[in-house]
């Protein structure tokens, strides 16, 4: 059926569908159970193979938003086999599980439970041997999931210097650099610990093309950053005088070498360690893409890397559905544009909100003047920023619509404040946790003109 002069509700409808169906793609149980089979006593992970009759024991450790859901895949195909586990998940991320421990913690803000649930980790990393295998299984939110501090920094400078990177508009690459630097079991230090046993890692990627130093922090794998690379952060930013002394005197002391540095690759610590990418941002765009057909639109996936300032991406995604009402190009409507990544917000308000609610309030001032179009933003985790919404869904009468209730759109964007406005109009995407995340999923219909 062609959605032909297509209705505001139709849109929305199919919007809806489109994204559910790009969620459900990369479900992160599904995802475990593709990468993983077994076969008698071997366990088969993409092109490794491990006998598991010569493993005495088989430890399940992990952290991140969908880790619940990838623990019920394994266990699912070795439970048997699990001596003991232990994973921290987002607080209502939780599954059923035998044998593997869950602990529920605080994100983006990391808490005392997630530390509790990163001190388990290594508990049970301190009892793995050299014929023992460890399964670590990692996704989005891990970094804040695992905040065990380094020596000298407590919870409080962590969190603290948190807030302050989450509110200066940096990259999520240049924030867990710094976060790798505070920590005791981030950046490699997690397979140190991990050393001699057997150290097998399945991601599950939140992290723009997939860099396993970036996914959680990198806690199984090399890192590739350094102290020096920290304070050059601190530096562009101009954070000295905001974040807590503390972290300041331990990064320059790691800069001047008094702190020990991160793992590094020819570290012999990494040579019984293997790591695989089981689901990511592109698997989510494709199968939308497939959906948005099926149901009559022409569609074109703008890319899986989208970042930078929420609302200048809003900007350059309501440019190309403007050209395409206006000429159909680059496809002439009813068409629907997908894009996926992760941008940011540089906070200068005090409102409530997340950068999916941003990017979509953003979006609606842009479409104000326009016909029939509908744009959908949300965390494929079901959460944006410190809110309960996924983000939210806009059309070209959110604008309108609102103003003559009395609720002011240009005040809630400049007071970061997208979280109530949609609350007032009604337009939050709600969907609960997914059980998966990789990064955000963005739909954009343009109907044919009436």
């Amino acid at each position: 059926m062609s959605p032909g002069n297509t209705s505001f509700s139709r849109l929305r409808q199919d919007a809806a569908s489109i994204f559910k169906a790009g969620v459900e793609a990369v479900n992160a149980e599904a995802a475990v159970l593709n990468a993983c089979r077994i076969n008698g006593d071997d366990l088969q992970i993409h092109d490794r193979c491990v006998d598991l009759s010569a493993v005495e024991h088989v430890y399940v450790i992990g952290a991140g938003k969908a880790s619940a859901d990838m623990a019920v895949g394994l266990a699912s195909l070795i439970e048997g086999r699990i001596t003991a586990g232990a994973i921290t998940v987002k607080y209502h991320h939780t599954r059923a599980l035998e044998h593997i421990r869950l602990i529920e913690a605080a994100h983006p803000v990391p808490d005392a439970n997630g530390v509790q649930g990163a001190r388990q980790i290594l508990d049970i990393l301190d009892r793995a041997a050299e014929n023992d295998l460890v399964i670590c299984l990692l996704s989005g939110g891990g970094s804040a999931l695992l905040p065990l501090p380094a020596e000298g920094l407590t919870l409080a400078d962590k969190q603290e210097t948190l807030r302050v990177l989450l509110a200066c508009g940096a990259e999520i690459d240049e924030i867990n650099a710094i976060r790798k630097h505070m920590s005791a079991i981030k950046g490699g230090r997690l397979a140190r610990r991990a050393s001699p046993a057997t150290l097998i890692t399945l991601v599950v990627s939140d992290v723009i093309g997939d860099r396993l130093d970036v996914i959680a922090s990198g806690p199984s794998v090399p890192d590739t950053s350094t102290f020096s690379d920290c304070m050059r952060i601190i530096d562009a930013y101009r954070l000295k005088k905001q974040i807590p002394k503390a972290v300041l005197d331990h990064m320059t002391a790691g800069v001047a070498g008094r702190v020990e540095e991160t793992p590094k690759a020819d570290t012999g610590i990494f040579e019984g360690t293997f790591s695989f990418v089981i689901g990511s941002s592109i698997a989510a765009l494709e199968k939308a893409q497939k959906t948005a057909e099926a149901l009559g639109y022409g569609s074109l996936i703008l890319s899986s890397m989208i970042q930078g300032e929420s609302k200048d991406a809003a900007k350059f995604h309501t440019a190309i559905a403007k050209e395409i009402r206006k000429s159909g190009n680059p496809i002439p409507p009813p068409a629907c544009l997908i894009s996926g990544g992760e941008t940011t917000v540089t906070i200068s308000g005090v409102g409530t909100g997340g950068r999916n609610q941003e990017f979509a309030l953003a979006a609606a001032i842009d479409i104000k003047d326009e016909e029939a179009m509908v744009l959908l933003c949300g965390g494929t985790d079901g959460t944006d920023g410190p809110t309960d919404a996924a983000g939210a869904v806009v059309d070209s009468n959110t604008v309108r619509n609102a103003e003559k209730a009395g609720v002011c759109p240009y005040t809630h964007l400049k007071n970061n404040d997208s979280y109530n406005f949609f609350k007032q109009t009604g337009e939050l995407l709600m969907t609960g946790p997914t059980g998966t995340n990789v990064m955000d999923l963005r739909v954009i219909l343009i109907g044919k003109s009436e």
